[in-house]
């Protein structure tokens, strides 16, 4: 059985997502002149970008600390990536970070300034320097998205929200030509095109609490391996130490509290009052978020408690309000008063430090398949993602991919739409998604072992029926448990402990063996395949 479409549409470039990469590229895309279609399950304004409170951390010229340069800004990533970062690449992206700053400005982002004019600027976890420029106090990621949103209007942009990327369609080569996708009621259409770009954010709905909003479920990442593509870094998941604890039932997003927070002072205690990360990290509470997480989650079991209080009572009322008005405004909607008592936090899913293998420019193993933002692994990140790194990396790699595919649809690089194959009635393995969520939270969250990594899979595999992809709720959770599948294959071949990876059964670091990504495919049976992996105990 064939799909048949109700409508089909052409394009050169489909953007599936509208956040920060999405949007820029989609921007500078049609400067370029191409004919541009972005596609969002929601509404524009819906995806993570929105909730990015910290800022972007970027080396200004004229406008940084005395000391800090990109050559320390480099060493800081490099350092939280925890030895899987690739320099190059780190590099590249950063040193790109000021005219991507100045873009967005010109664009019509208004950045907080000081007393001096200049652009403030905060610390951050696992940064040597105050270089974190933000808006509108902690919502610098809404300041960004609605300067984008503004100019894709204005360059009229086609936008299809309540839709749903499902496959993409593919030439008899194997290279990209459109994507298949559904709108909100189920009806299948069809966008052909060249080049589709993936920038669908990252995986926070694999967990129970998150700070992800709910659209966060792995969409990308699934089309990208069903495609042919190769990811890495998967079991690298990023818990955030600060996100507001409202009790044991919550579930779904959760509001962060910025670790911005911390860089104006604020302190981790548990419920005796004693600092949770003294004698931690030279960087105390400053340090990479994989070290706070994975310390608040000891302090949390060594204490039988299940969160811990973030102390910024020294700030005052006025001055946490004016500085941090998203945060004050979540902690009076559960009844807190920052001023006034410290702020019950707990860690939660918070980002994917890999994705799909693609390059600076974003192009992935697939002709025509490009990634940009969280979805994307360039190297970037390695193990650990250090802290407001994310807006300038969507930024950065959003308007490389604009020129990439420019570039290689006037070298005739890309497939032809018009070749693209009939796609078959598309079915995939579903996992209940609350049996999903429960049991990646149990066994594959901050400290993993083998015996827990392996009860997942089965508790995965007993929950999980194949299906027809035919509703929006299915596709996600068809993606949910493809990459769930993933990430606990690679988690139990990964025996040491990295980054934000955290293996109570090896809890050394093994540069050895280890000091290498783990790419992961899918089988001609539709399962997740490892490979260049060491084979341990059957597990690649």
């Amino acid at each position: 059985m064939r799909i048949a479409p109700d409508w089909a549409a052409d394009a050169d470039l489909v953007v599936i997502g509208s956040g920060v990469a999405g949007l820029t590229a989609a921007i500078d895309a049609a400067a370029l002149g191409l004919r541009v279609v972005v596609v969002t399950k929601a509404t524009a304004g819906d995806g993570n970008t929105r909730w990015a409170q910290g800022g972007v951390a970027v080396v200004l010229p004229g406008e940084h600390e005395p000391g800090d340069s990109l050559a320390a800004h480099v060493a800081d990533t490099l350092t939280a990536g925890a030895g899987l970062c690739e320099a190059d690449v780190v590099a590249s992206i950063l040193a790109d970070g000021p005219a991507a700053v100045a873009e967005i400005r010109g664009a019509g982002a208004v950045f907080d300034t000081g007393a001096d004019g200049r652009l403030a600027r905060t610390k951050e976890g696992g940064h040597s320097a105050f270089r974190v420029v933000h808006a509108g106090g902690d919502a610098t990621g809404a300041e960004v998205e609605r300067a984008l949103l503004v100019a894709a209007r204005d360059r009229r942009i086609t936008v299809l929200d309540n839709h749903i990327a499902v496959e993409a369609l593919r030439t008899s080569a194997g290279a990209v030509a459109g994507v298949a996708v559904l709108d909100g009621v189920g009806t299948p259409g069809v966008l052909r095109a060249p080049a589709v770009l993936l920038a669908t954010g990252g995986v926070g709905q694999l967990y129970q609490v998150t700070s992800n909003p709910d659209v966060a479920t792995a969409d990308g990442l699934a089309l990208a391996l069903r495609a042919g593509a190769v990811l890495a870094d998967v079991e690298f998941v990023q818990f955030h130490p600060t996100v507001l604890y409202t009790g044991q039932d919550a579930r779904g997003r959760c509001a962060l509290i910025t670790e911005a927070v911390r860089g104006e002072g604020a302190v981790l205690v548990d419920a005796r009052g004693t600092r949770v990360m003294h004698g931690v990290h030279p960087l105390a509470d400053l340090a990479p978020r994989d070290v706070v997480s994975a310390a608040v989650s000891r302090r949390m079991a060594q204490t039988g408690t299940d969160h811990v209080f973030l102390d910024a009572t020294h700030l005052g009322r006025s001055a946490f309000r004016t500085r941090f008005p998203t945060v004050f405004a979540a902690c009076a909607e559960a009844g807190i008063d920052p001023a006034a008592q410290p702020i019950p936090v707990a860690p939660a899913a918070h980002f994917l430090c890999g994705g799909v293998v693609c390059t600076v420019d974003g192009r992935s193993s697939v002709t025509g398949l490009y990634a940009a933002g969280e979805v994307a692994r360039t190297g970037l990140h390695g193990a650990n993602r250090l802290a407001s790194n994310s807006l300038v990396e969507g930024m950065v790699m959003g308007g490389r991919v604009a020129r990439a595919v420019a570039a290689d649809l006037a070298a005739g690089r890309l497939g032809d739409p018009a070749l693209a194959e009939p796609i078959l009635s598309l079915a995939a393995p579903v996992a209940d998604r609350d049996v999903l969520q429960r049991t990646m939270s149990r066994y594959a969250g901050i400290g993993r072992n083998a015996d827990g990594l392996a009860a997942a899979a089965r508790a995965l595999d007993r929950s999980t029926v194949v299906r027809a992809l035919r509703t929006r709720r299915i596709v996600e959770d068809a993606a949910l448990t493809v990459v769930a599948e993933a990430l606990l294959a690679v988690a139990a071949c990964r025996t040491e402990s990295r980054g934000c990876h955290v293996r109570i059964d090896y809890p050394g670091r093994n540069d050895g063996l280890w000091r290498r990504s783990i790419p992961v495919r899918l089988d001609a049976g539709g399962r997740p395949m490892l490979f260049d992996a060491p084979a341990l105990g059957g597990a690649a």
